[in-house]
């Protein structure tokens, strides 16, 4: 039976640690991902040896920002459901900035020059 987790009577974390800690491998399929919250669990990963039945795999599907999906709403030249080469290749730059620029405010937090 699948649990939802809310983050106030339900606590995602410590099951999720739990989890791991009885795994060998985990799935992830998440709508967003923060690098920054990835340390919470990294300890229960490491360990692992990696291959298909030793590993983490983590598939992100980010939501839509809300400009985004307006201009897609108003556009007339394409829609939602056609994508090309070009575009997909233009959305995975996106996500590596986006994944970049998550590093970089990691980076300066450690290194104490921001807060989270």
């Amino acid at each position: 039976m699948p649990r939802i987790f809310d983050n106030i009577d339900q606590q995602l974390l410590p099951a999720l640690r739990e989890t791991l800690e009885l795994s060998q491998r985990a799935d992830f399929c998440v709508g967003y991902f923060n690098l920054r919250g990835w340390k919470q669990i990294d300890s229960y990963v490491e360990s692992w040896t990696g291959g298909d039945s030793h590993c983490c795999r983590l598939l992100v599907g980010m939501a839509k920002l809300p400009q985004d999906e307006l201009f897609s709403a108003l556009s007339f030249s394409r829609r939602d459901s056609e994508i090309d080469n070009e575009i997909a290749l233009d959305l995975k730059k996106k996500l590596v900035e986006e994944f970049r620029e998550q590093l970089a405010k990691s980076a300066s937090v450690l290194r104490g020059s921001e807060r989270p």
